[in-house]
């Protein structure tokens, strides 16, 4: 079998890659950094061209910038919005028995604090927001012609792939420094913000779930476990053995987009996918890596 990976040099990107290419499937990784394939989602004639010479089981979108800021505007709409529209058109044209996964986002939903499952209705709360709900109503359409897409609605999720401007990271690497012996105050703009803390190696598990069936094309992909930030903080001065009294600040200022960001995950869940990495566990993990 043979899989195109749209996003290879990402975090989940590079999950997925592990572990597909574990499972002897033919990888194309495409990005636009990095060792990979280097082409562009938005132009035509390169996706048509890529879906028409190899006619790939599986194409998995999940290239993007990794923003909801309106500066990004532009990036977002031509890698989400006309990226997969010309992904499952070539697919449609040149591959129709492919299997294409394309990642969505719990920022795309109305969030009132709830759980939030892939059958709640969307808010274009953000131009990254705008351009994933564009996608899913492409992808609906094109299921109607007989693709077979489907739609991962991501919740945060880290590793140590991840860079220091994640919150996720951007801490852990403090606290490292601190417990090195380093003078540094951690500042956070709202520490009681609560949001999932999955693993990006599980996460790519329940990808593979998905596509692999045919009854569900949407789904929530989460732990259905929120922490808050506070929490995470606690959780990586405990690994070293510290109290973080004293070694936090908070940023003035700083407005949050959501109090709370928590999936309702029973449907990845009834086709047998399960978290496996704790919030515990995933803290250790990305306090140890150098």
């Amino acid at each position: 079998m043979k899989a195109i990976i749209y996003g290879a040099n990402g975090q989940d990107g590079y999950y997925l890659g592990k572990l597909l290419s574990a499972g002897s499937i033919d990888l194309i990784n495409v990005s636009r950094s990095g060792d990979f394939l280097h082409t562009d989602i938005s132009d035509w004639n390169e996706v048509s061209e890529l879906i028409r010479t190899h006619k790939p089981d599986y194409v998995f979108h999940l290239a993007a910038l990794s923003t909801t800021q309106h500066f990004a505007w532009q990036e977002n709409h031509h890698t989400i919005s006309t990226g997969v529209l010309y992904l499952l058109e070539a697919v449609h044209r040149y591959s129709p028995g492919t299997r294409v996964f394309l990642s969505g986002s719990g920022l795309q939903f109305r969030n009132d604090g709830k759980p939030i499952k892939e059958t709640d209705p969307f808010e274009a709360t953000s131009i990254y927001a705008v351009s994933r709900i564009h996608t899913v109503y492409i992808a609906r359409y094109y299921r109607k012609l007989g693709i077979n897409v489907y739609i991962g609605y991501f919740f945060n999720h880290d590793s140590p792939l991840r860079s220091d401007k994640h919150v996720s990271r951007k801490i852990t690497e403090a606290v490292k420094r601190i417990a090195a012996g380093q003078a540094e105050k951690i500042r956070i703009g709202d520490a009681s913000v609560k949001k999932e803390w999955g693993y990006a190696g599980d996460t790519v598990k329940a990808i593979w779930a998905l596509v692999r069936q045919d009854l569900i094309f949407e789904a929530t992909i989460g732990t259905g476990l929120a922490y808050s930030i506070e929490d995470w903080i606690k959780t990586c001065f405990e690994y070293v053995n510290l109290d973080p009294s004293g070694s936090v600040e908070q940023e003035e200022g700083f407005k949050s987009e959501y109090r709370i960001l928590v999936s309702d995950p029973a449907t990845i869940f009834s086709l047998g996918w399960r978290p496996e990495v704790s919030f515990k566990q995933l803290a250790q993990m990305m306090m140890d890596c150098v």
